[in-house]
């Protein structure tokens, strides 16, 4: 098994190799899954292979992007959640980074979403030394804010996400250690 980068109570967070190929296609394919991603669900596994491809290449360029999910219990994919490093411009921000996650439809509604986006923030502020994490979801997902609201993201504003309403959040580093204190 390959080390973990993070670990929380039930979950394990490692980088996303070629061996999360087919637990990827399961989840990207499915589109319910890509209700609030513009509808494109994947088709096959070599958008897949891509998706990998690209993501570890993100490792190597910024030593950071999304992490794959893994149930501590059962070792399964579960999904993917992380910060990824933002260079073009989004809503009027560059060079920033953004807590995203993405699970498979058998695991929502079961805080995974919360608990491995707690551990990726506090990484973000304790090993990155980061300022500010940014949020945004497409405004009808209203589990998606729910999940940043809970981890203490204040709501910014509306903008334009690639023609879709999109809701942006905002977390410092100071808000960050208030909410760990109380």
């Amino acid at each position: 098994m390959l080390k973990p980068l993070l670990e929380t109570e039930r979950l394990i967070l490692r980088e996303i190799v070629s061996a999360d190929e087919e637990a990827l296609f399961e989840m990207d394919a499915d589109p319910e899954v890509h209700r609030f991603l513009g509808n494109k669900p994947v088709e096959n596994k070599e958008q897949v292979k891509e998706v990998i491809k690209m993501i570890q290449q993100q490792y190597k360029d910024n030593g950071i992007a999304r992490w794959a999910v893994i149930n501590k219990n059962s070792n399964e994919f579960m999904g993917w959640c992380g910060l990824k490093l933002y260079k073009q411009k989004i809503n009027g921000h560059i060079n920033f980074y953004e807590l995203g996650y993405r699970f498979n439809k058998k695991h929502w509604g079961k805080g995974y979403a919360t608990e491995s986006g707690k551990a990726c923030v506090n990484y973000g502020f304790e090993a990155l030394n980061l300022k500010e994490i940014y949020g945004m979801t497409d405004s009808r997902n209203l589990n998606s804010n729910k999940v940043l609201l809970k981890l203490g993201f204040k709501y910014i504003e509306k903008f334009d996400f690639e023609g879709d309403e999109s809701d942006w959040f905002k977390l410092t580093r100071n808000d960050w250690n208030n909410k760990l204190k109380n």
